[in-house]
Formats: C-alpha cells, sequence, structure tokens
C-alpha cells in the first residue's frame, strides 16, 4: 500500500477499507466523547474509572498513530499540519501529555481539548464540503449583512437606551449594557431579564422584534439558495451525459 492509499483509507475513500475505517474512526471518537461525560459523574466506581483511563490511552494511540501517518505520508507535509484538519489532528492527541506527566495540574486541562475530535466527524462529509462550497458561493452577501446587523445592533441599543434609561437607570444604565438587550431582542429569544416599561420602548421593542425576525431568516434564505445552486451545479454534469452518449450509439 502506498502514501496516497494510506491517506485514501484514513479520509474514508479507499474503495475496499475506506468506509470500514472511517466508520472504526467516528466510532472512537462519539466513544471519547461519551467518556468524557461520564468522567464527570461524582463517585463513579474504581474500576468505571480505570476502564475509562484504558479506553482514553487507546483512543489516544490511535490518533496518535493516524496524525504520524498524515504526516509522513502527505505529499505536502508542512502544508498540512498547518491546515485546519492538521490542527484538529494534532489538538486531538496533545492530551497525551497529560497521561504523560499526570503530576502536571495544568497539563490536565489539556483534557478538555479531546472535544476537538469531535470535529473530526466531519472530515470525510460530503455534505460539509457542499456546505462550504455555498458560504464561499455567498460570503460577500453574507459579510454584507453582518455589518448591516452590526449597524443595526448598535442603532437599536442606542434607541432603548434614549427611551429607558430614565425609567430604569439601573437596567439600562449606559448603551453598551444595552446591547444585550438588543442582541436578546434580535435573535428573538427575550431573555426577560431587561425590557422595556414606557410606552416608546414597548413600541421601540415590537419594532426591533421584527425586524429579528426577518435578520435571523435573511442569512438561512441566502444559504439555502447557495447549497441549492451547488447541488444543481454538481448534478447537471451527470444529466448532460447521458443525452450524449445515447447519441453517440445512435450514430
Amino acid at each position: 500500500m502506498n502514501r496516497q492509499e494510506i491517506i485514501d483509507l484514513l479520509d474514508g475513500h479507499h474503495p475496499k477499507w475506506g468506509q470500514a475505517v472511517a466508520l472504526s474512526l467516528n466510532a472512537l471518537i462519539l466513544l471519547s466523547a461519551i467518556a468524557i461525560a461520564i468522567e464527570t459523574v461524582q463517585g463513579i466506581p474504581l474500576w468505571l474509572d480505570k476502564s475509562l483511563i484504558a479506553v482514553e490511552i487507546f483512543i489516544l494511540a490511535v490518533f496518535v498513530i493516524e496524525y504520524i501517518l498524515r504526516v509522513t505520508c502527505n505529499a505536502h507535509p508542512v502544508r498540512y499540519i498547518f491546515s485546519f484538519w492538521g490542527i484538529v489532528d494534532l489538538l486531538s492527541c496533545l492530551p497525551a501529555i497529560a497521561l504523560l506527566q499526570p503530576k502536571w495540574q495544568v497539563v490536565r486541562t489539556l483534557r478538555l481539548i479531546r472535544l476537538v475530535r469531535l470535529l473530526k466527524l466531519f472530515r470525510s462529509s460530503i455534505a460539509l464540503d457542499r456546505l462550504s462550497a455555498a458560504l464561499s458561493l455567498v460570503k460577500g452577501e453574507l459579510i454584507i449583512f453582518g455589518i448591516l446587523s452590526g449597524l443595526m445592533l448598535y442603532v437599536s441599543a442606542v434607541g432603548i437606551y434614549l427611551f429607558e434609561h430614565t425609567a430604569q437607570p439601573e437596567a439600562f444604565s449606559s448603551i453598551p449594557e444595552s446591547l444585550w438587550w438588543a442582541v436578546a431582542s434580535f435573535t428573538t429569544v427575550g431573555y426577560g431579564d431587561l425590557y422595556p416599561i414606557t410606552m416608546g420602548g414597548r413600541i421601540f421593542t415590537s419594532i426591533v422584534l421584527f425586524i429579528g425576525l426577518g435578520i435571523v431568516a435573511v442569512p438561512s434564505a441566502i444559504i439555502t439558495a447557495a447549497l441549492l445552486e451547488t447541488q444543481t451545479t454538481i448534478r447537471l454534469p451527470n444529466k448532460t451525459k447521458k443525452p450524449n452518449t445515447s447519441s453517440n450509439k445512435g450514430e
């Protein structure tokens, strides 16, 4: 097995064993997530605690071997190391330091980095590739919409401050404090810790809530349209090939 076949095997693209290896790695990632949750339970039996340590050592060994194979078998190892997935793979292996030096209290915090392994579930996801392509298509629109949303948040914070500061000087003490109300209102969450009591403030809040509904809906519509366009461009070549082959056979 050459180096490219090993990379294809780890990425799940190998024609024979790729799917099995991808499912096995995903199962280990989910097992690691379950182990992290169980470790927080108080008063777990000693045998279970030792079993969790053994499972963690095994998972770490697998991911360390995977990282070494990816570095040594990659055609551009330096590019891989500093890539997004290269950094994710490295962070998945860093908690091994906590096992090598268990007396280092600071190093034990590296165990929290095990949560990064959950990102590895998306490595071989075709749907994630389509989503990335769709986001790249509408990147400009999303940036402009993000800027407009930020401006609307600031204007809303200023508006509610002008309406409510006199009536509620402690709740709306400043414009930065009012930004929390603007975020909660724009996202239509409305925690209830800050709310207007004046007539002008309530009318202004009603307007902000309607605008917030649009702010939540517009990015979803933009991304959905881009996803449909990406799906169409991917399927179109397959559809155009069929009439060409049939016409050639007729000739």
